[in-house]
């Protein structure tokens, strides 16, 4: 064999063996020159729903309650821009408004009908549909990371009372003397109550609950609420907040719920699981879901609002009453705050209550509330 047939015979083979690799090559050429996908990230917030209107609160109130609800909107918008997840991001607002007194959570919390403060909180992650609730607090600063300590660090999901209390300090949850609690607005609002026999929402004008759902860079939605109940609660009521599947819920095949309201009836109803089924097998809209099952809450004869975020980064409110403090925001810009019905997007018409919420008995014994000096 002469020397330029040899030549061209391994110019040949030279030739094949390089081949395979050419559409590989071609592969990593157009990923290097594909944009790398953006971050697309949403939130939605709410600080309690109720009778807000222009008419009975003053502009300064009106600008507090819109710069606390930015401030809570802010801590969570700045954990998604830095990439950090959906979860640290819900902790983030509630822990916020948790520290806020203006909010009926953490800080701010109302009183029991023996004037003490009962707090709840619930928090739930879309990716593993893990979930922690704690209920009955009375020592623990922000029982949102009491809530996120039990379903990532025990193996139950709802702790009550003492046990909850004690499974927080052993986390390393920061405890406060019960005093911390106590802000004269919400020692007045017990002793209008008791005073003149009325219900929580008469002395109030709204439901009193924090909540955060959000959907991080990654897809995937989580959800915490944070609550002090009811005015006047008793014989240890707990409400929808703690409760997973009405009050919160989460789950990245569907989307991220946090409710405030009359209580029992979003237990009744499951709000937050039934936002989330529809969903996920009716194929609803966020919106449509939520006003679907608002509006048959407030047929039953319950009252409040949702905030609803999907993993496609859809972010909605839905609510049966006049306001709800609530805002929302994403990585495509959108960013508000609002307090009431005509603010925007959000309240579908009050429906005739089927079903009135029945009042609280009478108690047998009208002693005076005791005598609490509060620690502002």
């Amino acid at each position: 064999m002469n020397a330029s047939l040899t030549r061209r015979i391994l110019a040949g083979i030279a030739l094949s063996l390089s081949l395979p690799a050419l559409p590989a090559m071609a592969q990593d050429a157009a990923a290097e020159a594909q944009p790398a996908k953006p971050a697309r990230w949403s939130i939605a917030i709410h600080g309690g729903a109720g009778t807000m209107s222009r008419d009975a609160m003053t502009p300064e109130k009106e600008a507090d309650y819109r710069a606390a609800l930015d401030r809570g909107l802010a801590a969570g918008i700045a954990v998604l821009e830095r990439g950090g997840s959906a979860l640290d991001a819900v902790v983030a607002v509630v822990t916020t408004l948790e520290d806020d007194p203006r909010f009926n959570a953490g800080r701010g919390a109302v009183f029991t009908w023996d004037g003490t403060n009962s707090l709840d909180a619930a928090i739930m992650d879309g990716r593993t549909r893990k979930a922690g609730a704690v209920a009955g607090l009375t020592r623990t600063k922000n029982p949102v990371l009491a809530a996120r300590a039990v379903m990532e660090k025990g193996p139950h999901v709802f702790l009550t009372g003492e046990g909850a209390e004690q499974f927080a300090r052993e986390a390393g949850i920061e405890a406060v003397d019960p005093a911390y609690f106590y802000t004269q607005e919400r020692w007045d609002q017990l002793q209008k109550l008791k005073g003149q026999q009325l219900t929580a929402f008469d002395v109030e004008g709204k439901f009193g609950t924090v909540g955060a759902v959000a959907v991080d860079n990654n897809g995937h939605v989580a959800a915490a609420t944070s609550t002090g109940g009811l005015t006047g609660k008793r014989w240890g009521r707990i409400g929808d907040a703690p409760v997973i599947g009405a009050g919160t819920y989460a789950d990245d095949r569907a989307c991220a719920v946090s409710a405030t309201g009359t209580g029992e009836y979003f237990i009744r109803l499951g709000v937050a699981h039934e936002i989330c089924v529809r969903l996920r097998f009716a194929g609803e809209s966020a919106q449509v879901a939520a006003d679907t099952v608002m509006t048959e809450l407030g047929e039953m004869g319950g009252d409040g609002g949702v905030i609803v975020v999907t993993p496609d980064g859809q972010a909605v409110y839905s609510f049966n009453t006049p306001g709800m403090y609530r805002g929302r925001a994403n990585s495509e810009g959108l960013r508000e705050v609002a307090i009431f019905r005509e603010d925007g997007p959000g309240g579908i018409a009050p429906p005739k209550a089927a079903e009135p919420a029945a009042a609280e008995p009478a108690p047998a014994e009208t002693k005076a509330a005791p005598k609490i000096e509060p620690v502002l």
